[in-house]
């Protein structure tokens, strides 16, 4: 009997016991003993401002998160689009953002993401109030499923990566949504440390959607986009944009807002 039949006898049982996420666990570590390649760096340099701004500690996690992200994610191509390091780094960077300082899984139920070359364009039926189905089409810069995947326009990517002061960055939208989804259907409470932070969260966002539906409604300038009033799952995702990419503003004036989000992401932008 040759010794890899022996090791298999052994070890097969050894994993069964341990169990996938002890495996997983290990996988990670492995990933993380990796150095960065030279190549990333050079596009953190060229597409990530985030990174130049983040502290040397969080330079590093993003690292580490970025290379555990490209190892257990599957990127697809759509439209003709043909992938390769440049998008799956710039989209890692952006999506890790969200994870850093943070116990995380690496959003768990995400298996794929699909990138379009630009917006792209999606058909959704209605039914009207009179029971009649509609088809809707809608143009879209990204959008982020329960059932494990993300689309992406990589032009809008890129935009969003490089413009880092508007408020508008569709990864960290899509992957909001994400995080938000992790329990289920996303409704605009992502699972929280502790369950007491549950009542300041509904009290805040729930003081804060409404405004901005107010506003929405009678057309007012807001520091989110309207859109984010279309339901609470939006506000959450819009407010994330805002609090990675106008920090100094959400927190002058939106307090509250900014201490709820800042203690969910574990993170203070305004240090940077």
């Amino acid at each position: 009997m040759s010794y890899l039949v022996i090791a298999a006898i052994f070890l097969l049982p050894l994993a069964a016991l341990l169990g996938p996420g002890y495996w997983r666990r290990w996988r990670r570590r492995q990933v993380w003993r990796q150095a960065f390649p030279s190549a990333w760096r050079a596009i953190l340099k060229r597409r990530m401002p985030y990174f130049r701004a983040l502290p040397a500690d969080l330079q590093l996690q993003l690292k580490k998160h970025i290379q555990v992200f490209i190892a257990e994610k599957k990127f697809v191509g759509c439209a003709g689009l043909a992938i390769d390091d440049d998008m799956r780094v710039t989209i890692a960077a952006q999506a890790c953002l969200l994870l850093l300082n943070r116990d995380t899984d690496y959003y768990p139920r995400l298996r794929r993401i699909l990138v379009y070359p630009g917006a792209f364009v999606v058909a959704r039926q209605h039914t009207d109030a009179l029971g009649l189905i509609a088809e809707q089409r809608r143009v879209l810069q990204g959008e982020s499923w329960g059932e494990g995947q993300v689309i992406l326009s990589w032009q809008d990517t890129l935009a969003g990566a490089a413009a880092t002061g508007d408020g508008n960055n569709v990864v960290i939208h899509e992957f909001a949504h994400q995080l938000d989804q992790e329990k289920g259907i996303a409704n605009g409470a992502p699972i929280l440390e502790r369950s007491a932070h549950y009542h300041a969260w509904s009290r805040t966002f729930g003081a804060e959607f409404a405004r901005l539906q107010q506003q929405a409604h009678h057309g007012h300038d807001s520091l989110f986009s309207h859109y984010g009033a279309t339901d609470p799952a939006e506000f959450f995702a819009v407010a994330s944009e805002v609090f990675f990419e106008q920090a100094p503003a959400l927190s002058q004036q939106h307090p509250a807002l900014y201490a709820q989000l800042s203690r969910f992401y574990r993170l203070n932008p305004l240090s940077w």
